[in-house]
């Protein structure tokens, strides 16, 4: 029974060692990159969907293209400094890392089921409703990061309430607001993981 005491002491101290360090998984690239597909898939859904709240599955589609796209970016940088370091720690952290945004994208995806089938007529909410469980996925997990990224998750819920409260009539489902939500928010926390993990450290 020591030995197993002893070793849980030493897992939770390890966990709580990577819960008060940065993580630097996250660059600047991966998540720029992310900005600018927003940017982009807002340009094509202008361009070929003009009445998106009749046509919300093609909406959606395309939005889930671009989700999964910056999802792999991130998760192929992720994966390859894990495999580049050889440091426990940060492989620590990187799960970490994941468990705590995880949930916030299990909300995202079972808030627009839930309202795609159940409740047709409030497809308006989702950019909003998107933008605001994204803040709270990045305030669940922004003590990894830098402690200016607390911004960067105040701005997603504040853009979110923004769309909600616009975001009807003419402009439901406007590819412009994720313009303004996801595509100036990731930009944002592009330049704040530039400032301050990347400037002054090179690529480490």
């Amino acid at each position: 029974m020591e030995l197993r005491d002893a070793m849980d002491q030493i897992d939770a101290i390890r966990r709580q060692v990577a819960r008060t360090t940065v993580f630097r998984g996250y660059r600047s690239v991966p998540v720029a990159f992310s900005g600018f597909l927003a940017i982009l898939t807002a340009i094509v859904q202008h361009w070929i969907l003009s009445d998106p709240v009749t046509l919300v599955h093609a909406y959606l589609a395309l939005w889930l293209l671009a989700a999964c796209a910056s999802l792999v970016a991130a998760g192929v940088e992720m994966t390859y400094r894990s495999w580049r370091n050889d440091q426990p720690l940060q492989r620590e952290l990187s799960l970490l890392a994941a468990e705590q945004f995880l949930p916030s994208l299990v909300a995202g995806s079972m808030l627009t089921t839930a309202i795609v089938r159940s409740a047709p007529g409030q497809v308006w909410m989702l950019p909003g409703l998107w933008s605001i469980v994204f803040g709270l996925g990045i305030f669940a997990s922004y003590r990894l990061l830098p402690a200016a990224t607390f911004w960067v998750a105040a701005y997603y819920m504040i853009a979110g309430g923004v769309a909600l409260v616009v975001g009807q009539g003419p402009y439901a489902l406007s590819p412009w607001l994720m313009v303004l939500t996801f595509g100036v928010g990731q930009s944002l926390a592009a330049s704040i993981l530039y400032w301050n993990l990347e400037r002054d450290h090179g690529s480490t």
